[in-house]
């Protein structure tokens, strides 16, 4: 009876591996042989007929424990079954989950593609707008040009080149880093125009610069250099938040009545530059602003862009003006600031009245929101005699020289058709 129950046992679909069906095997066909000798000895059953009956025993034990083997492994293989049904649909279930994520972040995706699209195109309606007004003020200023500079000379061939290069779009994006001290990491970059002659040379600003400005061109110039700063800060920011561009523009363009108004709205439409952009004129201009100027910053300054002074002549900055007008940035050549960095120096115009170290110049700035940037570094002994000033960023070869950027981004971000074609009539009209 024990050894019918093991077998009832293992065939309720307890698992057993091949070596105790064997074992099992060998225990009953045992106790069958010696069933059969003990009827044969102690019963005095013939021993033909005891063997007959401990066989026919041994047969249908063997039988029996097959058919629970056999039982028991369908049963097994039903549970096994089971699982596979219901792992296949908890499989089917998260692949319908992962259908629907996939398919809203498809339409996410095209959305903000739709999105994207929709505020580059406004962006280039907003570029178009400003460029037509743009080349208006061009037209006029050649226009003043050709009335009062009849005959070529020295001097009007250099204007002619310009004159030119603009007619053809050889106007060139180069941007020069400017990184923290002492870490020298990248934190903003000065974007620069470059002028090219048919042949490729480069004009230099030496040779152009008084008589664009005679002709009233270097607001045509910088502002070209604007727009395609606002396309380069666009594609930074993409990447890196951290990272802005310096631009230079015209003080001419911040008091152009017909200009500055769609300047202003364009501006307002991509206001999320604002932490990214920073807009440059030089020191005399900004201390000679008019009040149109000084208004016209203000509805920028509103809108979160910064300000910066570059060709600063000393650290005599009036720091109370500067914060007011949103100047966060100033710009000194570090000869200058190595030969003010002493006892009885410059000291910028400030609240304290007392004597401030030339360790302490840059926490004054600081305590108004400028930040100080030498410029025009050129070798590494200058880099070390700054350092124990803790001014925060440089300027310079020694960091890098001004390069160009990509043909592919430089095409991307060039002033519309539109632009380029009226330029080229007036270069017509004007041989």
């Amino acid at each position: 009876m024990r050894l019918i129950e093991l077998v009832v046992i293992e065939g309720t679909g307890f698992a057993m591996p091949a070596y105790a069906h064997v074992m099992l095997a060998m225990t009953y066909i045992t106790a069958c042989v010696v069933g059969g000798a003990a009827l044969h000895r102690f019963l005095n059953v013939d021993l033909m007929t005891a063997g007959l009956v401990s066989s026919a025993l041994a047969l249908g034990l063997g039988q029996l424990h097959s058919t629970l083997a056999r039982s028991g492994n369908a049963r097994e293989t039903d549970d096994r079954l089971d699982s596979l049904r219901e792992e296949t649909r908890k499989l089917s279930t998260r692949m319908e989950e992962a259908e629907r994520r996939a398919n809203e972040l498809r339409a996410e995706f095209e959305r903000e593609i739709a999105e994207r699209r929709e505020v580059l195109v406004s962006e280039m309606r907003g570029l178009e707008t400003m460029i037509g007004r743009l080349s208006e003020n061009f037209e006029s200023r050649l226009d003043a040009v050709r009335s009062v500079d009849g005959q070529v000379n020295g001097s009007s061939a250099a204007l002619e080149a310009v004159r030119d290069a603009l007619r053809q779009n050889r106007v060139d994006l180069h941007l020069q880093p400017i990184v923290t001290l002492p870490q020298r990491q990248v934190r903003f970059y000065e974007g620069f125009t470059r002028l090219r002659r048919a042949d490729g040379g480069l004009i230099m600003p030496g040779e152009f610069l008084a008589e664009a400005d005679r002709a009233g061109l270097l607001g045509v110039i910088d502002n070209m250099l604007l727009f395609r700063c606002v396309q380069i800060v666009r594609r930074l920011s993409q990447r890196d938040r951290r990272v802005g561009v310096f631009c230079n523009v015209a003080v001419s363009s911040l008091e152009d009545d017909s200009f500055f108004p769609q300047f202003l709205q364009f501006m307002r439409e991509n206001r999320d530059l604002a932490g990214s952009m920073i807009f440059e004129i030089g020191v005399r201009a900004f201390n000679n602003r008019s009040s149109i100027v000084t208004r016209n910053m203000s509805k920028l300054a509103e809108l979160g862009f910064r300000f910066s002074l570059d060709k600063g002549e000393g650290l005599d900055f009036d720091l109370p003006e500067l914060q007011s007008a949103g100047v966060k940035f100033v710009k000194v050549s570090i000869d200058r600031v190595l030969a003010e960095l002493v006892d009885g120096g410059q000291r910028p115009i400030s609240s304290i009245s007392r004597d401030i170290a030339p360790e302490d110049v840059t926490t004054i700035f600081g305590r108004y929101g400028v930040e100080l940037i030498v410029e025009k570094v050129e070798d590494e002994k200058s880099v070390i005699e700054i350092l124990d000033y803790h001014i925060p960023f440089g300027q310079g070869h020694v960091f890098g020289a001004p390069r160009p950027i990509k043909g592919s981004l430089l095409e991307e971000t060039a002033p519309p058709p539109d632009f380029m074609r009226r330029v080229g009539a007036l270069g017509a009209m004007n041989a």
